[in-house]
């Protein structure tokens, strides 16, 4: 039978989350000074960037009722940005095991919402933040947290971490998922997908987000591994390069739950969209300056439109986490 997109999603808001939350973002303040000691100014996870590049999203007509909100509501044509970046806390070499990640920023939406997700007036821009892993590595923004504090000291104190949170067995399985999380096969920024692995509101529905790679992009490369900047940026300048956007909608919450963020959503995907980017030099004059201001501004989920308000745990610590990271590195957004 088919599987019918529901708006019956809810929010699980446990009573200490604020005080939580401040202290996560505590958390990361402490690390993101570490690292900007040794490297300058930066985000606290995806510091790597690995490029920016000018694109278009052309939204499609005729979607389904599900999906036909918000940015979808009807077709249309929007300017938007991308970064690139690996995943973690440190320049480290492209080599090194690591989550990479795929930035959108959709601008020119003012006039599409009254209100942003933060509640703060029209949105200035609607942000997608996708990793190449379909689902997050963590149930919780608590697990997650306390991870990264572990990892941020030492390889050491990371198992030491496992063992002492999850005991002998559960530590030796969460270093095993981990350990494989890590080291997932990547094939570049215009060959991978990406996926928001997280939940966002869809107006009354509740969606996660895919990004599909074009087989015009080309084939994988075999010394790609050792420059993913590289290896984007001389696709770019010789072709332009597309992908497909999709959204897979929440059906129940058993099968897609809203706060389990460690859970893959096994509903189809809906392609809703398209994202171009024209062929460009990303390290001219004008590639520089735009990567310049994506670099010293604020991409972030919470960047949205109130129909697409970020929904479950993880979402809702990145809301102060995020906010807390902007302000270590001086953002101006």
């Amino acid at each position: 039978m088919p599987i019918e997109p529901s708006t019956q999603w809810r929010e699980v808001v446990a009573a200490d989350e604020d005080q939580r939350y401040a202290e996560y973002a505590r958390i990361f303040a402490d690390i993101q000074a570490r690292k900007n000691k040794r490297y300058g100014a930066g985000r606290a996870l995806h510091r790597k960037g690995q490029g920016v590049a000018r694109a278009e999203l052309t939204v499609l007509p005729h979607l389904p009722a599900f999906a036909q909100q918000g940015l979808f509501a009807q077709a249309g044509r929007y300017h938007s940005v991308l970064r690139l970046s690996n995943g973690g806390m440190d320049r480290a070499s492209d080599k090194t095991p690591d989550i990479r990640g795929l930035a959108i920023s959709v601008r020119g939406v003012q006039a599409l919402s009254a209100q942003s997700a933060l509640g703060n007036g029209p949105p200035k821009q609607q942000d997608f933040l996708l990793i190449n892993q379909e689902q997050f590595a963590f149930q919780t923004s608590d697990e997650f947290v306390h991870f990264v504090a572990a990892a941020a000291v030492s390889p050491g104190r990371m198992l030491g971490h496992f063992f002492k949170r999850y005991g002998p067995v559960g530590g030796a399985k969460q270093l095993a998922k981990l350990i494989k999380t890590m080291g997932k096969p990547f094939t570049g920024f215009a060959n991978a997908s990406l996926f928001s692995a997280v939940p966002m509101a869809c107006g009354p529905y509740a969606v996660r987000v895919r990004l599909v790679p074009d087989a015009a992009n080309g084939e994988p490369k075999p010394d790609a591994r050792a420059d993913w900047a590289g290896d984007f940026a001389n696709r770019l300048r010789q072709q332009p390069l597309s992908w497909q956007l999709q959204l897979q909608p929440f059906v129940d919450e058993a099968t897609t739950p809203i706060e389990d963020a460690s859970v893959n959503w096994p509903t189809p995907y809906t392609t809703v969209a398209t994202l171009k980017c024209p062929q460009q030099d990303m390290a001219d004059a004008a590639g520089k300056a735009l990567a310049e201001g994506v670099e010293n501004g604020v991409i972030d989920p919470w960047q949205a439109l109130a129909e697409h308000r970020p929904l479950g745990d993880v979402q809702r610590a990145r809301k102060v986490v995020y906010f807390g990271s902007q302000q270590g590195r001086g953002a101006v957004g």
